[in-house]
């Protein structure tokens, strides 16, 4: 039977980054009491994550909170992207095992999969091969992350599930070019370019690689989905299904955002792995498919950009 979450007290962890806040608008239609917690709760400290467990008792717990970046971020500072994932996720974790949470979503990455993963890429894949070098520290907080609800499940019994969301974007995207993904950050380089006058945009390597994007919007549903209808040892892919060469992506943002002109190349910079498409077969079993098309997603996240971030 699919998990009623009416009446129930959800916390969503990390309930002001892009994914926690569109996990917030939909779940305001399940009849669900929610939690936050404001940054005066360090979850990186155990002693306050176990505080506000014993003051809230959340029924059910997504872990949404992370620290995130892009390829420059992950390669800057590889100490913090370990550590600091690390300790926010198995603070979160073991506190609900401890309070006795009815069940728990932990939210990974695609960057999981080893770089050179066959394509495209299935949930069996997991510790198959090696990393991509750049992101590895993220990459492998968050394996430890689907290993440690994999062992609360196996030696408490824990409803502990883990999901793998693609690339995502949307509102309350990060578009900071020192720190954002790739979509946000060429969003935001066409957006000055074009208030600039300049002619074309420059993207970072060849622009071959491809990768898969899922509106923020759609990867909510897949996991309030999840949380009602899945309950085993496994992760789960979260994605499109399909991927699009980062030039074309590029290609794409400039028509949306209205920009002329030539794309150019910085080829001193890293193109980072040749292609990351995750299998959707898993999901698409279980009953759930995306609705926001790559093009009317890219226009209306470009509008809330001007809306809140230009």
């Amino acid at each position: 039977m699919a998990l009623d979450l009416s009446g129930k007290k959800v916390y969503v962890a990390g309930h002001k980054g892009m994914v926690g806040s569109a996990l917030l608008r939909r779940l305001e239609n399940e009849g669900c009491t929610l939690l936050t917690s404001d940054r005066s709760t360090d979850l990186r400290d155990q002693v306050a994550v176990n505080s506000w467990y014993s003051a809230n008792s959340p029924d059910i717990v997504i872990v949404a909170a992370a620290k995130v970046g892009g390829i420059l971020a992950n390669d800057s500072y590889p100490a913090d992207f370990l550590y600091d994932n690390l300790m926010i996720e198995a603070n979160l974790i073991h506190a609900a095992h401890a309070a006795g949470v009815e069940k728990l979503l932990f939210l990974g990455s695609s960057c999981i999969y080893p770089k050179f993963a066959e394509q495209p890429i299935v949930e069996e894949a997991l510790l198959t091969g090696a990393l991509e070098p750049t992101n590895e520290w993220y990459a492998i907080a968050k394996i430890a992350g689907i290993k440690l609800c994999q062992a609360y499940r196996k030696q408490h019994s824990c409803d502990f599930i883990s999901a793998m969301p693609t690339n995502l974007y949307g509102p309350h995207d990060n578009f900071d070019l020192s720190s954002s993904h790739v979509l946000p950050a060429l969003m935001r380089k066409a957006h000055e370019a074009k208030l600039a006058g300049q002619p074309g945009l420059e993207i970072w390597g060849t622009g071959t690689p491809l990768r898969e994007f899922l509106h923020v919007d759609d990867c909510a549903d897949a996991l309030v989905f999840l949380l009602k209808n899945y309950s085993e040892l496994g992760h789960v892919n979260v994605g499109s299904g399909s991927d699009i060469a980062i030039k074309d992506l590029a290609r794409l943002v400039m028509d949306v955002v209205g920009l002329e002109g030539e794309m150019t190349h910085d080829f001193g910079k890293p193109d980072g792995t040749p292609r990351k498409l995750m299998s959707a077969e898993k999901l698409r079993a279980l009953g759930w498919v995306p609705k926001i098309d790559l093009r009317d997603g890219v226009a209306s996240t470009y509008a809330w950009f001007l809306q809140h971030e230009a």
